[in-house]
């Protein structure tokens, strides 16, 4: 893919560009240039091709830019993050964190993000449809000194920075399924998969991925098992993917700090006012067997409190529970 990078580095500022002088800048012949042409096509990328003349992109595109990144992330969280790697494909951001991490490769924070993910995954091993170029694939490397067992309700907390990293871009009718789905009008928008390593109550990290649908071709929103959207399709709002990864990072170490003093609790009732199944009847899956009812919120771990028929208020934990609206 790295060729096939380097070629869309060059289109995408929307110029037409001779096939000649494209295999100059990338030191290889006019017949490698279109392969390499090809290869783009097969993954859905808008390249497109005017016979005598070269090729350009169809449709924009915006290859993600470490400097830019960072611009839009502000000083503060730059200080806090360091560097932003931007890879052109990897397996999975979380699990090549991980790999790192038991490697002994890294140790404070860090932050990879990918133009496509070859192996994305949701929670419960659930795949994760992450196209080239279709959204913000990313995953944040974060030390947690005092341990796992402080943890409760973080995956909840980190919804709170991304919807209000899209209300910073002008995004409104956003909703949190909890305990990570990430919605718009009641479709999938975006997700966030939080994993540890480490001790419960000793030196950890955690992994957290998020996945924000930005430009989904249809033929990649074929792979997804229920309703979807990306924010091109919602209202026309697109503030640019640099842009938007900043801002999420940046609102993502402003809610990580507040969790670090306070925990869950300090973010409860910014949740709240997002929470997509309030007052809805639900079903929720655990091991024990499925118990149905309705929503009533979340307690002050993050725990999803649900009422029977018969009154008794259960509570659940994210792990191995599903919840979906119950007909």
């Amino acid at each position: 893919m790295e060729q096939g990078y380097r070629l869309l580095q060059h289109l995408q500022g929307g110029a037409l560009r001779s096939g000649e002088e494209l295999g100059a800048l990338l030191g290889i012949s006019r017949a490698a240039v279109w392969k390499q042409v090809r290869h783009l096509l097969q993954k859905g990328l808008p390249v497109q091709s005017v016979r005598g003349r070269g090729y350009r992109l169809a449709r924009p595109i915006e290859l993600l830019d470490p400097e830019r990144i960072a611009q839009a992330m502000g000083p503060a969280a730059s200080r806090r993050l360091g560097p932003v790697e931007v890879v052109a494909t990897t397996d999975s951001t979380n699990d090549c964190l991980r790999r790192r991490l038991a490697q002994g490769r890294v140790a404070g924070p860090q932050v990879l993000i990918a133009e496509c993910q070859a192996a994305g995954r949701g929670r419960r091993g659930r795949g994760w449809v992450s196209p080239f170029a279709g959204g913000i694939w990313m995953s944040v490397l974060w030390p947690l000194p005092h341990g796992i067992a402080t943890c409760g309700g973080l995956s909840l907390a980190l919804g709170v920075a991304a919807v209000r990293a899209l209300r910073g871009a002008g995004l409104a009718q956003l909703g949190l399924k909890w305990p990570n789905d990430l919605l718009w009008q009641g479709r999938k928008l975006g997700g966030i998969l939080v994993e540890f390593s480490g001790e419960a109550e000793g030196p950890a990290h955690a992994i957290i991925g998020i996945g924000i649908n930005t430009s989904l071709p249809v033929a990649a929103g074929e792979a997804i098992d229920q309703p979807w959207v990306d924010l091109e399709r919602a209202g026309g709002i697109h503030p640019g993917r640099n842009e938007l990864a900043g801002r999420l990072l940046r609102e993502l170490v402003e809610v990580l700090s507040v969790f670090e003093r306070s925990g869950f609790a300090a973010l409860r009732d910014e949740w709240v006012e997002y929470d997509a199944l309030a007052g809805q009847p639900v079903r929720v899956e655990s091991p024990a067997g499925p118990v149905t009812g309705h929503a009533r919120g979340v307690d002050r771990d993050g725990a999803l409190l649900v009422e029977e028929t018969s009154g008794q208020r259960r509570r659940f934990l994210s792990g191995l529970v599903s919840v979906r609206l119950h007909p």
